[in-house]
């Protein structure tokens, strides 16, 4: 078998995976993208009909990628947010205007995002593109990873492996990194639909016995709607005709929004905490939800994985810049390095979004009636909403130069 030789092999190609892909182009690193499900597919499960918020670090970075001016055609700006305590008397809105900024972030479809990402990494000159492909083996050595791909083109070295391959993460399984699950016992049922109000820039979260409720603006005004509940009734509400979807919908909900007249595919996903306990093995390192999946509530997921994408593209750029060719990216202190850079925003978002689930899922006595107190100071807090916008930047730490709409390159 022929052998083909990169500096850094991607095992994963979707939202995070591909991201990684086009920011690593302009250092000049030779980078394989290994994908199993094929370019032109319907079948990906990153780029189905979920809806993803894209906050504002998330845009700078798309921004400096080259690919916002076609991803904001069909993004929705969220202006503001209504966050509710169901049955009870607790809320809280923002006003993006408010936060002195233009909006918190902007909802755009997963299928949307992957379309035009991969339209950008189509034609890279230094990646070697190979999907559909599946990894089948990963032998781990002192000075590089050898790769054993599905068609078998060629066996593959790498200096340099990265899993952004999902919370189900086989590359991570082989590299023997260790994870933990929590199954937070929720099913997340999404959905679009139209109603006779037409979406807005409101964002509302509604947080009720069973799990979140969130409403989102989509571009055309329309709704993606996430509704969590409970398995059994997960299971019940899926098997409802449109008509009583649409009915249950409307009784969980209210009128917020009008009356509910049509709804999509009904898509239906469980929900599970997942959390590597170290980011990086011998040259291997992981992004994404191969570095740890949350919970959807806020929306957090997707731009936490980007800022492992932009921030590991960042540092590869400077080990490129300063040794050339010679530049060992997989290096123990490099992959120390991107531990170190990554660790304060990853345990923040981790814990805020967890405690966020826990916390309104909390009935224990005296618990919802503080919860709604709090929710009542927060809304008459203006330095609390700013605080809470600059999490669209990230939770802490430094910014990766993407996020500050800079290139990784110096």
């Amino acid at each position: 078998m022929s052998e083909s030789e990169v500096d850094v092999a991607i095992i994963g190609g979707g939202l995070v995976g591909a991201s990684l892909a086009l920011a690593l182009a302009p250092t000049g690193l030779k980078t394989a993208l290994i994908e199993v499900v094929a370019p032109d597919a319907n079948a990906q499960p990153s780029f189905d009909d979920r809806t993803t918020a894209l906050g504002n670090g998330t845009r700078r970075s798309f921004e400096a990628l080259g690919i916002w001016s076609q991803v904001t055609l069909r993004a929705a700006p969220i202006r503001r947010i209504h966050v509710s305590d169901a049955g009870r008397f607790g809320f809280a809105r923002l006003e993006a205007n408010e936060c002195g900024i233009e909006a918190f972030g902007y909802v755009v479809t997963n299928r949307m995002l992957g379309t035009a990402l991969r339209s950008a990494i189509s034609n890279l000159p230094n990646l070697d593109l190979r999907m559909p492909a599946k990894c089948t083996g990963v032998v781990l050595h002192e000075q590089g990873v050898e790769l054993a791909t599905e068609p078998a083109a060629s066996l593959l070295r790498a200096r340099l492996v990265v899993a952004a391959d999902g919370a189900d993460s086989k590359v991570r399984a082989a590299a023997g990194l260790a994870a933990s699950i929590e199954d937070y016992r929720q099913v997340a049922i999404v959905s679009h639909v139209r109603s006779s109000r037409s979406a807005d820039g409101t964002a509302y979260e509604r947080f009720t016995a069973q799990g979140p409720f969130a409403v989102l603006p989509l571009f055309d005004g329309a709704y993606g709607v996430v509704w969590t509940l409970a398995p059994e009734a997960a299971e019940r509400v899926l098997a409802f005709t449109d008509e009583d979807y649409l009915a249950a919908l409307q009784r969980e909900f209210g009128w917020r929004i009008g009356s509910l007249l049509s709804v999509g595919k009904r898509n239906a996903y469980p929900l599970r905490l997942s959390r590597a306990e170290t980011l990086t093995g011998q040259r291997v390192v992981l992004i994404g939800n191969a570095a740890q999946g949350l919970h959807p509530v806020a929306g957090q997921g997707f731009n936490l994985g980007l800022r492992d994408a932009a921030t590991l593209a960042e540092l590869l750029a400077e080990v490129a810049r300063r040794h050339g060719r010679a530049a060992d990216v997989g290096a123990s202190q490099v992959l120390q390095e991107f531990a170190s850079r990554r660790s304060a925003d990853r345990e923040g978002v981790t814990r805020f979004t967890d405690g966020l689930v826990k916390l309104f899922g909390d009935t224990r006595p005296g618990v919802p009636l503080l919860r709604d107190l709090s929710l009542l100071l927060f809304d008459l807090s203006p330095t609390a909403k700013q605080a809470l916008s600059r999490l669209s930047w990230g939770f802490a730490g430094r910014t990766p130069r993407l996020g500050r709409g800079l290139g990784v390159m110096l």
